[in-house]
């Protein structure tokens, strides 16, 4: 099912954003977007890796164990069958598929309790 996506993002929660930016942008030196609010009242940025994996930072309240969460990156759209696959097979689905910055997400956890999650563009057609 996620065989074929790559890992596009690593999301963490971070009590202060201006403090994270300055660390990740003017200490590490990694080149920072400030993305201002996200819609839902939090603050976030992205800190850009050579790799092609995009740090994404949101300031909101979180609990150790509850960030990093890696996301994979649904390219060819089908998030809504990927979340309905995978809660046939048993897995926790820890948030459906909601609206997120410039797309939908979805979260689930590992038998463990860890969160992964997957992230489709909105430009990309969804299942209704």
């Amino acid at each position: 099912m996620l065989n074929t996506c790559k890992v596009g993002n690593i999301c963490y929660y971070v009590s202060d954003i201006t403090k994270t930016e300055v660390f990740y942008r003017d200490t590490l030196g990694l080149s920072v977007d400030n993305m201002g609010d996200d819609g839902m009242g939090n603050d976030w940025l992205i800190a850009h890796t050579a790799g092609g994996i995009d740090l994404l930072f949101f300031q909101m309240e979180g609990t150790a164990g509850s960030s990093p969460i890696i996301v994979f990156e649904m390219a060819d759209g089908g998030i809504d069958a990927a979340v309905d696959g995978l809660a046939a097979a048993g897995v926790t689905i820890v948030t459906p598929v909601s609206h997120a910055p410039g797309g939908w997400s979805a979260e689930f956890a590992d038998p463990d309790g860890h969160v992964l999650s997957m992230y489709q563009d909105e430009s990309l057609p969804r299942a209704t």
